[in-house]
């Protein structure tokens, strides 16, 4: 079903409601292309709807209900992206392939806030070059295209672990402050507990066109894509929702 609360939250001058589908994402989609809510409308979990748009939104089906109600809808349907002011969501997956025999449920959140410390298990960098090239590299255990990164080691930051993965599967050589964090993914296995649900995304800029990649034993190949290959070659990835962001944002 269709929700959507009364347009009381100001912001840009005007008041906004919140759009939801407590069935699924596809159908939330779907319903806002239908009435011309832009895509850059949605943060997560929810549509930002304008006070101008909820009219023809009640009238191509929507049902009005209080901002309570929204939040409750969303949670019992497993569809709640939690974030914390100013992040930006991209996405709540459900049920999701994690890894081969490994399925849960994924928060894709965009921000320049690091992912609380004590809960990051891993950390990635999304590493360009100076003509706009991305590196990804084939993990010989996962079978996956990835950008470069890893589980952190004990007590060991998440911008220490970025480095020191960055360094260890591609040769390269990043200062701690070339990475700057940019996003998150938040896990969720129902039925397994998680004292450390974060894996922190990074981002990091090269001087440098295609420097080459140092073999490793963790990869059996690296490619440096421009941003339409990247997205041909990774795009079905869980996590290229919140990627692609980062590379339009940052």
């Amino acid at each position: 079903m269709i929700l959507i609360d009364r347009p009381i939250w100001p912001n840009h001058g005007t008041v906004f409601a919140h759009l939801i589908s407590d069935t699924s994402t596809a159908e939330l989609h779907a319903f806002a292309t239908s009435i011309g809510v832009p895509q850059r409308a949605f943060d997560g979990d929810h549509y930002d709807v304008p006070v101008e748009y909820v009219a023809r939104a009640v009238a191509a089906g929507a049902t009005v209900v209080e901002a309570a109600e929204i939040v409750r809808r969303l949670r019992q349907a497993g569809l709640r992206l939690r974030k914390r002011r100013g992040e930006r969501g991209v996405a709540r997956l459900v049920d999701v392939e994690l890894a081969v025999g490994m399925r849960g449920d994924v928060d894709l959140v965009l921000s320049d806030r690091p992912a609380p410390a004590a809960g990051v298990a891993a950390a990635v960098v999304v590493l360009g070059d100076a003509a706009g090239s991305l590196l990804v590299v084939h993990s010989i255990r996962r079978g996956t295209w990835d950008p470069p990164g890893g589980r952190c080691e004990p007590g060991e930051t998440a911008r220490q672990c970025a480095v020191r993965e960055v360094a260890e599967e591609t040769g390269l050589v990043l200062e701690p402050s070339e990475v700057r964090p940019v996003g998150y993914e938040r896990v969720h296995r129902p039925g397994r507990s998680n004292a450390r649900p974060y894996l922190q995304v990074f981002r990091a800029q090269l001087d440098r066109v295609a420097p080459t990649i140092r073999p490793c034993d963790e990869h059996d190949d690296a490619a440096w894509l421009s941003p339409p290959a990247f997205a041909e070659r990774c795009g079905e990835r869980f996590w290229y929702p919140l990627v692609e962001r980062v590379l339009r944002t940052y």
